[in-house]
């Protein structure tokens, strides 16, 4: 059994678009390959308050500028559309804490949900602009993805998997993890970044010995991390 632990965020655009490209890689494996995949959290921004904050006032102050930051979104939005994912940055109105999404996915790993979940996450908040900040709206998207609506609003009520959400992402920060999408197959070859499907298949198909997948120069800035979501050509 193949295996590939994927750390990211939900609100990271390089981890939808990487999760794409690990698809297409998955798909051009033999039919009787298997390969589990695990999704861990990492917050870009922990900061942010429960609450989330205002889209354009945060990204301005944070990058200088409104017009900066609907540069960064338009070099995401044409990377979308070549897997086939249409980024809706005229939807979002908050920049939310993902904390409480992080706790979603983990919930959803306890009944081997996670993909399904992770997916209908991406697919609010990046095409829908489905606010993460409202417990409501994260109850309906586990829902939408096959979940137990009362037990997500239970859920929700309490701080269940909150501990263990924490522990990870403080696993991933004693791991020297500062961005993401980062991928680790067969617990020996990682790399970060949305990495096209050949380096996918690579590390799938080499002989587990623990090392580093080099990354594609051209893609190698194609991850996210506190100081934002940019390519660089």
């Amino acid at each position: 059994m193949n295996s590939i632990a994927i750390y990211s965020d939900l609100i990271c655009p390089w981890c939808y678009i990487g999760k794409r490209r690990m698809e297409e890689a998955l798909r051009q494996l033999p039919a009787h390959t298997q390969v589990s995949r695990s999704w861990h959290p990492f917050q870009l921004n922990p900061e942010i308050p429960r609450e989330g904050l205002n889209r354009k006032m945060y990204r301005s102050k944070k990058f200088g500028s409104w017009e900066r930051s609907q540069a960064m979104d338009a070099q995401v939005t044409a990377a979308g559309k070549s897997v086939g994912i249409e980024f809706r940055y005229d939807l979002q109105t908050h920049t939310p804490n993902t904390f409480d999404s992080h706790r979603l996915v983990w919930l959803a790993g306890t009944s081997g949900a996670q993909d399904a979940v992770v997916e209908a996450l991406f697919r609010a908040y990046f095409c829908e602009g489905v606010n993460f900040a409202d417990p409501r709206k994260l109850i309906e998207v586990g829902a939408s993805a096959g979940m137990d609506a009362a037990e997500l609003k239970r859920f929700f009520a309490s701080e269940e998997g909150a501990p263990a959400v924490r522990e990870e992402e403080k696993r991933a920060r004693m791991l020297g993890i500062s961005g993401v999408p980062l991928y680790v197959v067969n617990e020996a070859a990682s790399f970060s970044g949305a990495q096209p499907a050949e380096t996918f298949l690579e590390a799938l198909r080499t002989s587990p010995a623990r090392k580093s997948v080099t990354d594609n120069p051209d893609d190698a800035a194609q991850a996210c991390g506190t100081e934002g979501c940019e390519v660089q050509r």
